[in-house]
């Protein structure tokens, strides 16, 4: 039996961006920076996508706890997105134009695709990409990945992590709840593993691209600071989908609470 999850608890983020953050902020090197970057550009239109596919069936949710949870990932995911969005201004600030590939994102992932799916895909897509981010979280916490991360942004991505934990099971039983099709559920990863990878991958060689134009070369491929136990596709994609595919996989059966619990109350806002 899973154990009942909490209603997650919408929280402002713990960090202010008044304090310079450096083109480099991960460990002074390109990479790592700009794979995390190129994440943050696609977060805030995502997670307003997600809420848009939850949101549809609310009325068709008849358990009231689980009605509650949805109202708690809206807000949670509410906030990450302005969050990250803030982001937005540091970078330009630091001289990025990424305002040509927010358009293009935005144009083919939600005025093209989004239109063109149905209620039910656009729902099992958002369950998918909440288990990859559910599992980006997990890794996160456990191989203490931010440990060369600037302050401000270790503490913006470890908030969104932490929450990302609490709320993983909700669009899941969202799905369960109204369309507990096997086949669709896959047909949700995959569209899911294509988009986040495709775009994800578009936004890091977006920015680097940037920096190489400026001049900036040095530290390409400088990972030499950075733990390189597995790559992104080894760490999230193949271990998502492995996981994933199992017809009785449930977001709970991964004992990850504790890691969102304990860093909430380290910080003061459990």
């Amino acid at each position: 039996m899973l154990a009942t999850q909490s209603v997650p608890r919408p929280r402002s983020a713990p960090v202010s961006f008044d304090e310079g953050i450096p083109r480099r902020w991960f460990g002074d090197l390109a990479v790592p920076s700009h794979i995390v970057n190129g994440a943050n550009l696609l977060f805030p239109a995502g997670e307003r996508f997600f809420v848009r596919s939850v949101r549809h069936y609310l009325d068709q949710i008849e358990d009231p706890h689980l009605r509650e949870q949805v109202k708690g990932f809206f807000g949670q995911e509410g906030r990450h997105a302005q969050a990250h969005e803030r982001f937005f201004e540091v970078m330009e600030a630091q001289g990025y134009d990424i305002a040509g590939f927010l358009a293009t994102y935005e144009r083919i992932a939600f005025g093209m695709i989004e239109p063109a799916s149905t209620p039910e895909l656009r729902l099992a897509v958002t369950v998918a990409l909440e288990h990859f981010t559910a599992i980006m979280a997990e890794n996160v916490f456990r191989e203490g990945l931010l440990e060369l991360a600037h302050p401000t942004m270790k503490g913006l991505l470890l908030w969104h992590a932490a929450e990302e934990i609490e709320h993983r099971a909700v669009a899941f039983d969202v799905l369960k709840a109204v369309a507990p099709s096997y086949p669709l559920r896959m047909a949700g990863l995959a569209m899911a593993t294509l988009m986040l990878g495709g775009f994800w991958i578009a936004a890091t060689g977006m920015l680097l691209q940037q920096d190489w134009k400026r001049g900036e070369r040095g530290s390409f491929g400088a990972f030499r600071k950075v733990d390189t136990r597995g790559t992104i596709a080894e760490r999230i994609f193949a271990r998502g989908i492995k996981e994933y595919i199992r017809r009785d996989f449930h977001p709970s059966q991964n004992d990850v609470d504790g890691l969102a619990s304990g860093y909430l109350n380290s910080i003061g806002i459990a």
